[in-house]
């Protein structure tokens, strides 16, 4: 005979611990009810054994949430033993990004619906890909449109995704050159109207934990929020107020960056740079997010920029 209490049990089980998933859980942990809703985490194989400090600590943080800690090769397992893992759960939610390589997103995403999960929230913690579509100069966008795509042609799972943008810091990482605060550059892409939707971490946590949790839930439907959605214009202006300095400016054109992927086809952050020079389906308007719904306070590149400049 079925245990009652098992039956009414609504595991969760979430993907990843790193930037993302730890910002998650960190802020789900304490909402869940342990015994309705127990949490688990999967984690690359090794992690929990590790020597170094930093998985040490994370490992550590995760028991004292009171996660059960899994582990798993998203790059290696098969679809049929992801599915195995997912069928105990009821919510699965992807934080793992682009890591484990193409094709693992349609692969997490063909074992939870194999699985027949009842929620799954898929890693599309980025733009619109439906506007995004196919053919964009970051080829991993395509398939964040055919999970998209796949999700839609079932019904028996229902899914979720969060549309947050790119990171806030992003905008400012070295290697994607967009804002270089040591070198005193700021590269518009595209144009200086060009505009682009930022969100941190941390507040994804907080906005995905609200919406996992949201009664009336959530079902099949794209959920947008922002941090602060800004044109290149802004931003240099933002960053020259809040520095108190004059940088050099530079409008990468989409000629400019066309060619650069030509030269080097393979370059990973000028595949991103071509992309969110695209424009359409890279911003949306914060007064029509989730957030701004709620009156949910997130936080905009100015107030980020002078949290952090002192880390530069």
């Amino acid at each position: 005979m079925r245990d009652k209490n098992a039956a009414q049990k609504e595991p969760i089980l979430v993907l990843g611990a790193g930037q993302l998933g730890f910002s998650v859980l960190r802020e789900l942990a304490p909402q869940l009810d342990p015994e309705k809703q127990p949490l688990s985490v999967l984690v690359a194989p090794g992690m929990t054994r590790s020597e170094k400090e930093m998985d040490r600590e994370i490992v550590a943080q995760l028991n004292q949430w009171g996660a059960e800690v899994i582990e798993a090769d998203l790059r290696t397992v098969s679809v049929s033993d992801l599915a195995d893992r997912f069928r105990s759960f009821h919510t699965v939610v992807s934080c793992t990004g682009f890591v484990g390589g193409k094709g693992t997103q349609l692969k997490i995403t063909n074992a939870a619906l194999d699985a027949g999960v009842t929620r799954y929230f898929p890693w599309q913690f980025g733009v619109d890909y439906d506007i995004v579509g196919r053919g964009s100069p970051q080829d991993v966008f395509d398939e964040q449109y055919d999970v998209r795509l796949l999700l839609r042609a079932q019904n028996k799972t229902e899914w979720v995704i969060i549309s947050t943008g790119m990171f806030t810091s992003f905008l400012f990482e070295p290697s994607f050159d967009v804002v270089n605060l040591d070198e005193k550059t700021i590269n518009a892409l595209g144009s200086w109207e060009t505009k682009v939707t930022v969100t941190t971490p941390e507040d994804i946590g907080i906005l995905t934990t609200k919406i996992i949790l949201a009664k009336p839930p959530f079902a099949n439907e794209v959920v947008f929020v922002a941090g602060d959605t800004v044109s290149y214009g802004q931003l240099a202006a933002i960053v020259e107020t809040v520095t108190g300095e004059v940088f050099r400016k530079t409008e990468l054109t989409h000629e400019i960056l066309g060619e650069f992927l030509k030269r080097n086809p393979n370059d990973v952050m000028g595949k991103y740079r071509a992309a969110f020079a695209q424009g359409d389906g890279m911003h949306w308007d914060k007064a029509k997010t989730f957030n701004a719904a709620n009156n949910i306070p997130t936080t905009d590149v100015e107030r980020w920029l002078r949290a952090n400049l002192g880390d530069q």
